[in-house]
């Protein structure tokens, strides 16, 4: 079964469009591997939380900082498809 990615963001600190590049990347990266990746507004502020299959693989407050995209493709690849080669995501 293919993986769900949910990605929750605080629409007021404008973070939508970081949630939606990121999904962007993550839904090319892993065409075979993944169902869905959904953005939600979250109702707290400051809230950046990445989701696989309702796992927490990234949390902006708890890390004090957001993913950088290639971390978050290895989080992610971890989790649905730990042989996958990401290529310069991996180097």
């Amino acid at each position: 079964m293919k993986a769900i990615v949910r990605i929750t963001y605080c629409p007021k600190c404008g973070w939508l469009l970081r949630a939606a590049y990121m999904a962007q990347e993550l839904l090319t990266t892993f065409v075979e591997d993944l169902h869905s990746v959904n953005l939600e507004p979250s109702e707290i502020s400051g809230r950046y939380t990445v989701f696989v299959n309702d796992e927490i693989i990234f949390d902006r407050k708890r890390e004090g900082r957001f993913p950088e995209i290639k971390e978050l493709k290895q989080l992610v690849r971890n989790r649905v498809n730990p042989e996958k080669d990401l290529g310069h995501s991996d180097r």
